[in-house]
């Protein structure tokens, strides 16, 4: 699809749980463009909780870490030299609002909210480097894994104050503003992109409706 529109592509197999496998990625992709200018982080893993957090296997709470707090670690480690011999260069990593709310998940929110760590810390050390970091927290977004969940979603939907879920182009445009010139000056900052969600008690506000409503 990028090629049709006349740009250059090109599309590696890496396992960011393999440092090896990232190393080799990021050495494909200086060979292949000249240099690097941006990493973004997107690689996730989600195990969906247990009944009780006691019953969790210790596998599926490392797996999760290791693929999205390590694997994001292992990347930065990897791009940093090249981003900075670019002289402009760029980490944008995807985060969640589950990294800073309590909406389940305990090995993914733990790992999202390892990741906005590493963003502030790392955009400490790279700043003199010339490279910025950044992460971007979305809230629900419509994705292949909605699909058959219309009922779910529709419920999902109801809770945010801006009355949809976001589209992957939502999440895109707030990474493209962050790897691009205009973001210049911003670095080691979370640009939440989540329909007010975690800015609006939606659920608070609509009970203090009902309980006015009675008065």
């Amino acid at each position: 699809e990028l090629r049709a529109r006349g740009l250059t592509a090109e599309a590696f197999t890496c396992d960011v749980a393999d440092r090896a496998s990232v190393e080799a990625a990021v050495a494909r992709a200086v060979d292949a463009f000249g240099s690097l200018d941006v990493l973004v982080n997107n690689a996730c893993a989600c195990t969906p909780d247990a009944p009780l957090f006691e019953d969790e296997p210790d596998e599926a709470w490392a797996r999760d870490l290791d693929v999205t707090l390590t694997g994001a670690y292992r990347c930065c480690r990897a791009a940093l030299p090249h981003l900075a011999a670019s002289g402009r260069g760029a980490i944008v990593s995807i985060g969640s609002v589950n990294g800073s709310q309590d909406f389940g998940n305990h090995a993914y929110s733990a790992a999202k909210a390892g990741l906005a760590s590493l963003t502030r810390t790392l955009a400490g050390h790279a700043a003199a480097r010339g490279v910025r970091v950044n992460l971007v927290a979305p809230g629900t977004v419509r994705t292949t894994a909605w699909e058959g969940r219309d009922e779910e979603l529709a419920a999902v939907r109801g809770l945010y104050p801006l009355g949809r879920v976001g589209e992957p182009g939502d999440i895109a445009a707030a990474v493209a503003f962050l790897a691009s010139r205009d973001a210049s000056w911003i670095t080691g900052t979370t640009l939440t992109v989540d329909g007010g969600l975690t800015a609006v008690n939606t659920g608070f506000r609509q009970a203090l409706k009902e309980l006015d409503a009675t008065d």
